[in-house]
């Protein structure tokens, strides 16, 4: 069976930096779970799965375009710390949900000076070339109720 829409795919990979760094594996928690073709995973990865079959390996670069985007300064501001509830525990890498004129936002803290407080609304890894070495261990129809659900169920799925 091929990746395809609607199809729930198990996935092991590793991904890392243009320098070789690693960012993020399935390795200490078994495949990741998706539904093809519904945006479960960036589309540029999305892309390169379609299909595919069980026991393929595949490496790829993904442009920041086709991962989390291009970075956007505009999303980045200085705020004053009277804005946040309680600004003795607020520390460098917290992150908020922030509503904003186009819904709402996860807004990371990056620096903190004096009475000023420094939030970026980017994803962290926006900008970033992406590169991953991906084996595909399964694939198979999604049921109804994942379709619904816009996730998959079950082992190393979601649970209800």
């Amino acid at each position: 069976m091929q990746v395809q829409k609607n199809k729930v795919v198990a996935i092991d990979y590793k991904l890392t930096n243009a320098k070789g760094e690693l960012i993020d594996s399935s390795a200490n928690h078994g495949p990741l779970l998706y539904i093809q073709g519904i945006g479960n995973l960036i589309p540029g990865l999305e892309k390169e799965l379609e299909g595919k079959k069980a026991g393929d390996n595949l490496k790829v670069t993904i442009a920041p375009k086709d991962g989390y985007g291009e970075r956007n300064d505009s999303l980045c501001q200085t705020v004053p710390k009277a804005q946040f509830e309680s600004t003795e525990a607020l520390e460098v890498g917290m992150q908020f949900e922030v509503e904003t004129e186009q819904g709402e936002l996860i807004v990371s803290v990056t620096k903190i000076e004096g009475d000023n407080v420094t939030v970026d609304g980017n994803h962290p890894l926006a900008g970033v070339e992406l590169h991953f070495d991906v084996t595909v261990k399964e694939v198979r129809d999604a049921s109804a109720e994942e379709l619904a659900h816009g996730h998959v169920h079950g082992e190393g799925g979601h649970h209800h």
